[in-house]
């Protein structure tokens, strides 16, 4: 067992420490759209109901995107290209109410 420990921690001390840099609001959001819709019910019965473009009852990358961005425009009620958590709690709630 410590034969097998030895090299992962070696490998893992010799590897590149990457800083994290902040993430520009211009940045596409496709890596990680879909995981929106699938951590919230709302915003993934809204996103079926709207962009679902091959009726599949799935949310694909191209769609979840779609619907990202969407949401993105109907949430950023400041337009400064940022999602607060006030504006996606509001921009959840309209949803809920009016869809």
């Amino acid at each position: 067992m410590v034969r097998l420990l030895l090299p992962l921690c070696l490998a893992a001390a010799a590897a590149p420490v990457i800083a994290q840099q902040s993430t520009p609001a211009s940045v596409s959001v496709a890596p990680h759209a879909r995981d929106l819709f699938e951590r919230d019910w709302v915003l993934m019965n809204w996103a079926l109901k709207f962009h679902d473009s091959d009726h599949d009852i799935l949310i694909s990358e191209s769609e979840a995107k779609s619907a990202a961005d969407d949401f993105r425009k109907m949430a950023d009620t400041n337009n400064d290209g940022r999602v607060t958590p006030e504006e996606y709690r509001a921009a959840r709630a309209f949803i809920l109410a009016r869809y």
